[in-house]
């Protein structure tokens, strides 16, 4: 696993065998990261679900400001936090150790909002209708913003706007984003 583009272009990530997580094949990061890179530059982003925090870490190689990074599991922040270590992120990063309705609640409470959410639950845990129900409901995404969702087979819907929808084997890639209007 490794960095696909930007200042940290070919660097390798810790967490492939990371339990209880299923890295994102380089080829659907890079369409992905394809799909997004106008919204990068100068992006607050939230990986929630991170695992070994390679969504955010792509994001601050390409242009984000800042990534918040959200795992319940202890293996997970601790990858995380070595692969930040690697890549000398510092200011640019804040690393949660917290269930996700926690730390979506949290961020409401502190008026933290986001250009770009990564949500790549457990794919058995159908966790993406609630987590769109609590960022709608948390007014968590910026105007424009997007939120990129990875899954298998999960059925889901959301008062945002489906902006893409692609298919990579087993999984899935869908694209909304928040426009007031």
């Amino acid at each position: 696993m490794r960095i696909i583009s930007g200042k940290y272009k070919g660097r390798i990530l810790d967490g492939f065998n990371l339990n209880g997580t299923r890295p994102t094949m380089d080829r659907v990061k890079e369409s992905i990261f394809a799909m997004i890179q106008t919204k990068l530059k100068n992006s607050v982003c939230l990986d929630l679900f991170a695992g070994s925090g390679a969504l955010g870490l792509e994001a601050l190689s390409n242009g984000a400001s800042k990534c918040y990074f959200v795992d319940y599991n202890s293996q997970a922040i601790n990858t995380i936090s070595k692969n930040c270590a690697k890549l000398d992120v510092q200011a640019e990063k804040v690393i949660l150790h917290q269930h996700f309705e926690q730390a979506l609640d949290s961020f409401r409470q502190q008026n933290i909002t986001f250009d770009l959410i990564f949500l790549d639950p457990p794919y058995q845990a159908h966790l993406i209708q609630s987590c769109l129900e609590k960022i709608q409901k948390n007014q968590l995404l910026k105007e424009n913003g997007l939120i990129i969702c990875e899954y298998e087979t999960e059925i889901f819907d959301c008062a945002y706007t489906c902006i893409k929808e692609k298919k990579y084997g087993s999984k899935n890639i869908r694209i909304y984003q928040f426009d007031k209007s």
